[in-house]
């Protein structure tokens, strides 16, 4: 029933991936990177993975692994709080980072500090806690925002600071557009205002339009944008942009290593920002008697404790890895993989004319990224459980990710859940969880997600459609599409509440 790839001269494959190559003729620009994933990536052949997960973090190759272990065996790194010679080693590789991080993105010192943190959640989270917000300022999102960026909501609730939410588009999941001018233009001058969006999508792949940085900067607001879906395929010119703060995560462009990120704050913006503690590092001269105490400046300000200086070098390495590949020769092999496979999809068909899947948001490659979110629907029309999908995905070495995606915005949208009675159901009393909500409200939620990277390749989403066929012309008992019941629910399936 599902029969997955097995060989490079399987007849179908074979005929499928010609006809591709012969209606994707920019895809043959790459193919040094077809060399790069045999070379660097054998395992994932060699172990028979089928990794469609590069949106939830990308692949390392071994040679950024290699390079880096050796560098740290044939070196003495120290913690960088000193001047010793150990502590200045560390000290040169650390800012030889933050450096070229500035270059890759087209900017320097000059225009934007460069923050370390653990990874884009730790970068917004240092945001939100930083931000001047007071009563009378204003906090503006979109739906489709990450939970990270959600959760600065709270930083705002908590000084007294009102905000709101930008509706996006049930149709292709991208912002409303007279909806957000409209928001931007109903507060008051003078006070802090904040608006907040991706610059794609992690579950629609939807490259939201960046002029919307330079239209509400006009109008007075400061821009955060979260670029860490949108910079592992695509550049970040932050001298044609200028958003005041940028969130970001390497290990989503390269893979190794994880647990580092970055916070970028425009130099303008800078004074703005005002930590409610401080911690080692981030001070020069405290006091016990004296109750007093005096910040660092820029970066180390806000690099609380001893940064990761044994990891950091490793950014450099990576960005020099990506621009070695090319992030053009990225762009279009993701972008030719994802348009194959969403003809593909689309055209699944049960004998009965019903169709497989159902995708969430763009149907073509038209400003959208590798991110493809969808769901599988039994012959009969009934929406096969997110958990059945990923099961089957498991048993066949598939990776590929199912819940919200830590997106409830878009969820939400896709399920046409409505404030009402979203309301309702957080006023009751009780611990609540995800699949508590399904079965209260008695509706579906969730989706199956499939992403693809820069060592992505055409038989990986053939493996998939195989995958996918394989779930056509079924028809199920109706008793096995019932909303599960909360008491059923393990503790590791909560997990898909994010």
């Amino acid at each position: 029933m599902w029969s997955i790839l097995k060989s490079r001269t399987d007849k179908g494959f074979q005929a499928a991936y010609a006809n591709f190559l012969s209606t994707n003729k920019a895809y043959k620009k790459t193919m040094h990177i077809d060399t790069l994933r045999d070379k660097e990536f054998s395992i994932l052949d060699e172990q028979g993975h089928v990794y469609l997960d590069f949106t939830g973090g990308n692949l390392y190759a071994r040679k950024l692994v290699t390079e880096h272990a050796a560098k740290l065996a044939s070196n003495v790194y120290g913690n960088p709080h000193s001047s010793n010679p150990t502590s200045n080693r560390a000290t040169k590789v650390t800012e030889s980072a933050r450096d070229y991080i500035l270059r890759y993105l087209n900017t320097d010192r000059n225009e934007y500090v460069c923050i370390f943190t653990q990874n884009a959640s730790g970068a917004l989270k240092l945001l939100g806690e930083a931000y001047p917000f007071k009563s009378g300022d204003h906090f503006l999102l979109t739906f489709d925002n990450h939970n990270s960026v959600n959760g600065i909501r709270e930083f705002a609730r908590k000084n007294s600071a009102t905000f709101n939410y930008t509706p996006i588009r049930r149709s292709d999941l991208r912002i409303d557009r007279e909806k957000l001018l409209e928001n931007l233009d109903q507060h008051v001058d003078g006070k802090n205002k904040l608006f907040a969006f991706p610059a794609q999508s992690n579950v629609s792949g939807v490259k939201h339009d960046l002029e919307w940085i330079n239209i509400a900067k006009q109008k007075g607001w400061d821009v955060l944008l979260d670029a860490a879906a949108f910079v592992p395929s695509d550049k970040l010119d932050l001298s044609k942009y200028k958003p005041d703060f940028v969130s970001m995560s390497f290990y989503k462009i390269f893979g190794y290593p994880t647990g580092l990120g970055c916070l970028l704050v425009h130099r303008s913006k800078f004074e703005k920002l005002r930590r409610p503690w401080f911690a080692g590092g981030t001070i020069t001269i405290v006091s016990v008697q004296g109750d007093n105490y005096y910040y660092e400046k820029d970066n180390a300000m806000f690099e609380d404790g001893t940064i990761n200086y044994l990891d950091i070098p490793a950014i450099e390495s990576g960005l020099r890895y990506i621009e070695s590949v090319g992030i053009e020769s990225i762009n279009i092999r993701i972008q030719c993989i994802t348009g194959w496979m969403l003809q593909q999809l689309l055209s699944l068909k049960h004998d009965n004319g019903r169709s497989l899947i159902k995708i969430y948001g763009p149907q073509d490659t038209s400003q959208r990224g590798g991110t493809i979110a969808m769901n599988f629907f039994d012959k009969n029309g009934e929406m096969y459980d997110f958990l059945e999908i990923e099961k089957k995905a498991n048993e066949l070495n598939i990776s590929l990710r199912t819940g919200c995606f830590c997106n409830p915005g878009i969820d939400e949208t896709n399920h046409s859940l409505e404030e009402g009675e979203l309301k309702k159901y957080f006023s009751k009393m009780g611990a609540k969880n995800y699949f508590d909500l399904i079965e209260t409200l008695g509706k579906r939620r969730g989706a199956v997600r499939i992403s693809f990277g820069y060592v992505s390749k055409f038989s990986d989403a053939y493996k998939f459609m195989n995958f996918a066929k394989g779930f056509l012309n079924v028809s199920r008992p109706v008793t096995s599409a019932v909303i599960p019941s909360n008491k059923s629910v393990s503790k590791k399936k909560a997990v898909y509440a994010h």
